[in-house]
Order: C-alpha cells, then sequence, then structure tokens
C-alpha cells in the first residue's frame, strides 16, 4: 500500500512563486534539522514524521528561509523548534488562521501547519474548516493519535465512542469526529489519509500535498505508545492489514484484503448500491466494471465522502488510505492579492496620494 498517483500534472504547483535554490546548489535533510534536542516519548510516532518531513523538504528545492512552519498546541506542535526553516509555534487551535495571514502577506513563503486532533478538532475546529473552505496556500498536517497526549491522556474529538480515559474513567459518549469526512465537508480542494509508520507512503503523500495549490490536509494516523498504544494496530500488523487498509490510488479499483496474483485484485471490493450508497462486497461476487474506480479529481466530493464514511470509527479495523480528492479551484491568498493589485492599479500618483485615495474611497463622513 504505498503506490500515489500524485493526479492532474496540470495543476498548478504550490511552491511555484516562491524562490527556489540557485542552479546546483543541493540540500539534505541534515540542513533541515535544527539543534533542538527532539523531545517526545520514547516510540512516539511524531519521530517517523519529523524524519520524514526533514528528508523530504530538501525535494521541494526551496531555500530554507522561504519554508515556515506554524503550530499551534499539543505534543505535534513542537515541530517547529525541530526544523531548521522559519517557524512559529502559537496559539491552541489558531495556527490555520495565522498561516492564512502569513500565506496571504507572502506569497514567496511556502507555508505548512502542523496540529493535532485536540488542538485541530476542538478548539481549533472553526479555524480549520474556514481555511479548507477558503482554500489558502498553505499544507496542513494533522496528527490523529486519538488522546489528548500533551496534558496527559483525556479523550479527545476522534477517540471512539466508549473510550476510557482519565477524562472519561465510564467511557466517552461522545461521538468522534472523522478528520476526513469534516475536511470533505468543507470542500477542501485536497484531503489525504496516511500512516506515520509507512514511510514510502507518507513521503509520497507529502509530495502530492506540497505540490497542490490551495489547502492541503494530510490527516496522518501517529500512535501514541503512553496513552494510546495500539489504537492503529488493525492497519500496522502485518496480519491483519490487508483486510484493515483500503488502498486509494486515482484511476484504479478499488480492492483490498487478500490479493489475487494474477489480477492484482483483493478478495473485497467497494461498489455503489441501487440507494447511491458504497459498501464492500465480494470481489469474486460481482462484476469487473461494477467495482468502484477511485476518482481523486472529481469535482463533486459526493463518492470521496461516501468513502471516508467506511472508516471504522471503533478500533480502525478498515479504514481507507490515500489521496480522497484532488481538485483545483481558486485560492484565497491568490484572489486577495490580486484585487489589492487591481485596486491600487486604477489609483494614479504618488504612493502617498494612492493611500489616502483608497483610505477615501468609498462611504466616508466628514465630522465636525
Amino acid at each position: 500500500m504505498t503506490t500515489i498517483d500524485l493526479g492532474n500534472p496540470s495543476l498548478r504547483s504550490g511552491t511555484e512563486l516562491v524562490p527556489s535554490l540557485a542552479e546546483g546548489e543541493t540540500q539534505t535533510g541534515k540542513d533541515f534539522s535544527s539543534d533542538q534536542e527532539v523531545r517526545w516519548c520514547p516510540g512516539c510516532g511524531d519521530y517517523a514524521v519529523l524524519k520524514a518531513v526533514q528528508s523530504f523538504l530538501p525535494d521541494l528545492g526551496l531555500r530554507r528561509e522561504n519554508i515556515v512552519f506554524v503550530s499551534g498546541i499539543g505534543c505535534s506542535s513542537r515541530f517547529p523548534y525541530y526544523l531548521d526553516t522559519y517557524g512559529m509555534h502559537s496559539i491552541h487551535g489558531r495556527a490555520p488562521s495565522i498561516a492564512t495571514g502569513i500565506a496571504t502577506a507572502r506569497e514567496d513563503l511556502n507555508v505548512w501547519v502542523v496540529t493535532g486532533d485536540g488542538d485541530a478538532l476542538s478548539i481549533g475546529g472553526n479555524h480549520l474548516i474556514h481555511a479548507l473552505r477558503r482554500n489558502v496556500n498553505m499544507t496542513i498536517l494533522l496528527f490523529n493519535n486519538r488522546i489528548y497526549g500533551l496534558t496527559k491522556g483525556q479523550y479527545s474529538p476522534t477517540s471512539e465512542t466508549g473510550k476510557v480515559t482519565k477524562s472519561t474513567p465510564v467511557g466517552s459518549i461522545d461521538h468522534p469526529f472523522n478528520p476526513v469526512s469534516l475536511a470533505l465537508g468543507a470542500e477542501a480542494s485536497f484531503v489525504a489519509r496516511t500512516i506515520d509508520s509507512d514511510r514510502k507512503h507518507l513521503t509520497a503523500v507529502l509530495a502530492a500535498a506540497a505540490a497542490h495549490r490551495g489547502t492541503s490536509l494530510v490527516e496522518i494516523y501517529q500512535n501514541c505508545p503512553i496513552f494510546n498504544d495500539g489504537a492503529f494496530d488493525a492497519i500496522k500488523d502485518n496480519d491483519t492489514k490487508a483486510h484493515a487498509i483500503i488502498p486509494l490510488v486515482h484511476g484504479e479499483p478499488i480492492t483490498f484484503g487478500t490479493r489475487d496474483e494474477a489480477t492484482g485484485l483483493g478478495d473485497k471490493a467497494l461498489v455503489r448500491t441501487a440507494s447511491g450508497a458504497i459498501e464492500v462486497a465480494d470481489t469474486a461476487a460481482v462484476a469487473a466494471d461494477a467495482i468502484l474506480v477511485h476518482d481523486a479529481q472529481n469535482p463533486d466530493p459526493s463518492t470521496a465522502f461516501a468513502i471516508s464514511r467506511l472508516t471504522d470509527a471503533g478500533y480502525l479495523n478498515r479504514s481507507p488510505i490515500g489521496i480522497f480528492r484532488q481538485v483545483d479551484r481558486p485560492t484565497y491568498d491568490d484572489q486577495a492579492r490580486a484585487q489589492v493589485a487591481d485596486a491600487v492599479a486604477k489609483v494614479q500618483g504618488s504612493p502617498e496620494d494612492r493611500l489616502a485615495a483608497l483610505i477615501n474611497a468609498g462611504d466616508t463622513w466628514t465630522v465636525g
């Protein structure tokens, strides 16, 4: 489960306006590693994600001073300390808002947000959905360990119903968020899900997300060995992951389970029912043309949303993994800059005269 289709090559690159390295200049992962001691609990999935990001960033071909990471509050939000780029450890849940300001003011920056399931989906839920709706040029990495780790093990917005934690001693009665469904409902233009322990798949998804023009949301299943160990065992264990992971590859039939060597198809397939819903069927029991072919570039997010709903909300015994949606639509910051440039171009004179004309345009009042 490592194949990723990077999608439509005609989509504008998310880094095309950012100054690149000089010809012949190269970088390595070490160039993006800061001198700070990395401090997470032993075995935390954050280590794997950090290493993957540090190794991937040189592939962007961008100067470190033109890359910025903004984080909120939580274990994952220590990320900017460990990268030798510009960065900001901001306030709880507000990283997408701060990143929106940076991306709008500075088109020469490649902007990333690092957040967690608590930071992004609890106090930060409103900020996240509006960043996705506006389609601001940024890449959001949402680390989902389905628990509050930094505050020592309370249930989070993605914890399964019945979860016993320090704050829910007899089990959570909340219904959990599905981050991918939420993003698709907000009409995000790029939505993907990957796993901390699958380095190849994680890196491929990061590459596709960074190349996308607009807001890219990547949910990363990430294990917390201290407060929620084993939450993702079904999709990581070699004995169960074939039947737990539903791999999504653009343009290919969606099948999973035990693979047939002759056809390459799994023994389970996704099909559309008469009512339009998506369900799992035995591959051998359905016609080949009845198997759903994944289309990440479909302008209508309805099918991608239906696929996302197949995610098991309990112990993730089944979960679609890959790029759910990758479409092109106008971005907020590009349009905001164009709007300002157009307004300025219509005003003649010195910069001072132009500013005065803009301030006095429209509805104004003279007092006194």
